[in-house]
């Protein structure tokens, strides 16, 4: 079967089938409200929201083909030091977490600057810093050609050929104008602008993972979200074959509106598996919050919960180096939470080595999955 080649002039789509699409509008946009609703009530979302931010890093990279676990990237981060890629492991580990400080860039850079390529290829180059495709030109669009399939495919063998390289210029200039036009629905605007960036392919390496990052960018940045806290990932790596084939139907045979309604389909089933965990997470904080102050009786019994909430993997040293408590009351904290089983010893110390402690409530919330 010949390759698919990208839609030349198809872009933006000029029509939808919208009595397909209409009844899937209404419940999407509604599945995000509810969730918008709940983030804006959650105290210290940076806190709360990590091990969601975590796993949407390790799900993104594994629609892309890496093997780590949350909790295999969050053990080595614990460990400290230089996190080489001497091994596949270690590599797919920098990945992960490249994308977590890619998401953070983002969102950084969205306090000074529109969503528009600039920000894109700043965040780019976070994304492909020290790995595997850091010899293909972070942040610069590719100048020469790219194609998609199999592992070591010749471009006669792949499933689809992006835009020319001379052409990225004009159809990412032409995705940017796309991104702040008054479009008849916002959601329906935002497939179109993540099926046609994965289309377009600019870069040599990360569009993937680049162009699911843009997905709550997007939101937030139209006022659907308070904060670009939007997980999509769980929903495409579920549902991978269709996302594919969505995605090539839309430069095979035209197929904007099947491509539009998947993504809707995302967007609301994902949207409510957020709410549920981030309330999930909400109701773990609070009932905990409670716990450690009367287990403790200490007044810096809060502040060591909102240190596991944000590391739910972490080293007994750092704890008592870091979390801003006295280290005996830090040690006696840590001794509490092991004993009364909120926390659970992942590698026991060793003369100079610490002791590496995991949060397990809260990491299965996040994995969706009793893992820990």
């Amino acid at each position: 079967m010949s390759p698919v080649l990208y839609h030349d002039g198809a872009f933006p789509p000029k029509t939808f089938d919208w009595p397909r699409l209409l009844p899937l509008i209404g419940p999407a946009n509604a599945a995000i409200a509810r969730y918008a609703g709940l983030l804006e009530g959650i105290p210290n979302p940076d806190v709360l929201l990590s091990p969601m931010t975590m796993q949407e890093a390790v799900l993104s990279s594994r629609i892309e083909g890496t093997q780590a676990t949350m909790g295999e990237v969050l053990e080595v981060e614990a460990e400290g030091g230089p996190i080489d890629e001497s091994t596949p492991k270690k590599a797919d580990i920098r990945e992960v977490l490249n994308y977590r400080a890619a998401l953070r860039e983002a969102t950084r850079l969205m306090d000074i600057l529109p969503l528009s390529q600039k920000l894109v290829r700043q965040t780019h180059r976070v994304l492909m810093q020290g790995v595997r495709g850091r010899s293909k030109d972070p942040g610069e669009y590719r100048r020469i050609p790219n194609w998609i399939g199999p592992e070591g495919c010749t471009i006669d063998q792949a499933r689809f050929i992006p835009t020319s390289a001379e052409k990225i210029p004009a159809a990412m200039t032409a995705w940017e104008n796309y991104l702040h036009v008054e479009a008849p629905d916002i959601l329906i605007q935002l497939a179109v602008i993540h099926a046609e960036f994965e289309a377009v392919h600019p870069f040599l390496d990360g569009n993937g993972r680049l162009g699911r990052l843009i997905v709550p960018l997007f939101l937030f940045n139209r006022g659907l979200l308070a904060r670009p806290c939007f997980y999509l990932s769980e929903y495409l790596d579920g549902h991978r074959d269709e996302y594919y084939a969505a995605l090539l139907a839309v430069s095979r045979i035209g197929d904007w509106t099947g491509w539009c309604a998947f993504f809707l389909r995302a967007l609301t089933e994902q949207a409510k598996s957020n709410q549920q965990r981030v309330q999930a997470i909400l109701d773990l904080y609070n009932m905990r919050k409670g716990w450690i102050a009367a287990e403790t009786h200490s007044q810096y019994a809060v502040r060591a919960l909102d240190w596991m909430f944000e590391r739910p993997i972490f080293q007994a040293s750092e704890f008592r180096d870091a979390a801003g408590i006295p280290a005996p009351t830090a040690a006696r904290i840590l001794r509490v939470c092991r004993d009364n089983g909120l926390l659970r010893e992942l590698r026991a110390g060793a003369g100079r080595r610490s002791a590496i402690f995991c949060f397990p409530e809260l990491l299965n919330i996040a994995e969706g999955r009793d893992v820990f």
